[in-house]
């Protein structure tokens, strides 16, 4: 389970540490790829593969379906982590969610969210300004 919040930067060659808290549960396998809300995600080989299987169990006559399926798998690429525990963060996907520099590590419980630092910051004073929409939806899925 990934959760928690790390700040780290991009070295001259673009690569970013990942948060020691997150290497030991991204095993090979584990892939980055275009995520939503303007982030990317990093999932565990065995949530990628669960995705994908829902993802194949879809009707290809429903676009929505195709088009997520896109979404994510087009801009796919495998985990890579060097002996210092770093990733290369292709050049796509960085232009895709506007990281330049500063990257913030999310955890979401069964994927990493990495963000640009200050989309990320926009983002969440978005959230905690609606509050009580959040509330009121969350309570009528039961949580």
């Amino acid at each position: 389970m990934f959760i928690g919040t790390y700040y780290h930067t991009l070295d001259e060659k673009k690569r970013v540490a990942v948060p020691k808290a997150f290497r030991s549960q991204l095993e090979s396998g584990s892939v980055t790829t275009y995520g939503l809300d303007g982030c990317l995600f990093i999932f565990t080989a065995d949530s990628w593969s669960k995705l994908t299987d829902k993802l194949q169990s879809l009707p290809l006559t429903n676009k929505a379906a195709r088009d997520f399926l896109r979404l994510l798998t087009f801009n796919a690429t495998p985990l890579e982590l060097d002996t210092y525990g770093r990733m290369l963060l292709p050049d796509n996907l960085k232009a895709l969610v506007g990281i330049t520099k500063e990257v913030v590590f999310a955890g979401a419980l069964t994927r990493v969210e990495i963000w640009d630092k200050a989309r990320y910051h926009a983002y969440i004073d978005g959230l905690n300004s609606q509050t009580g929409e959040l509330e009121n939806t969350l309570a009528e899925l039961g949580i």
